[in-house]
């Protein structure tokens, strides 16, 4: 099921996708970094969260933050754990955002997308993403994706 973040229950388990699997695929963020650690919560209340959960109080195993600039739906962070990965977690969770998005009339989808995840890569391409910049002192790509009406 997707729902909504909810930080008591599911802040713990984040972190930690965080830390464990995005963090080691970032050229600029250091897996022990303690500030950026800290400045999770304060980043998360920025914007929107979904959790992809089995149930409606069990553990993430996936989630996507992202918040709107304007007109523009900016995707923040996504992780799926690697023992749900190729379920369409993924998938569900960015339709999700785009809907969301649609309803608070953005325009298009940016994202950012570390050069080493080449699995990422390819499934925003197929999700409708165009790589349209690589950043060499990020070591990522830029990608975007025009948000149609329904």
């Amino acid at each position: 099921m997707i729902r909504l973040y909810e930080p008591r229950l599911d802040e713990a388990e984040v972190v930690r996708l965080i830390k464990d699997e995005l963090i080691p695929l970032s050229h600029t963020v250091h897996q022990h970094d303690a500030q950026t650690i800290r400045e999770l919560p304060k980043r998360f209340r920025r914007g929107v969260t979904y959790v992809a959960s089995l149930s409606k109080k069990s553990p993430p195993i996936s989630f996507l933050h992202f918040e709107v600039m304007g007109e523009v739906l900016y995707l923040d962070m996504m992780v799926t754990h690697p023992d749900h990965r190729n379920r369409q977690w993924g998938r569900k969770l960015i339709a999700q955002s785009e809907a969301y998005g649609r309803s608070q009339n953005c325009i298009i989808a940016r994202l950012f997308v570390d050069q080493i995840n080449g699995k990422a890569h390819q499934l925003y391409s197929k999700l409708g993403y165009q790589t349209v910049r690589y950043y060499p002192e990020l070591r990522c790509f830029e990608m975007l994706k025009p948000l149609t009406p329904l």
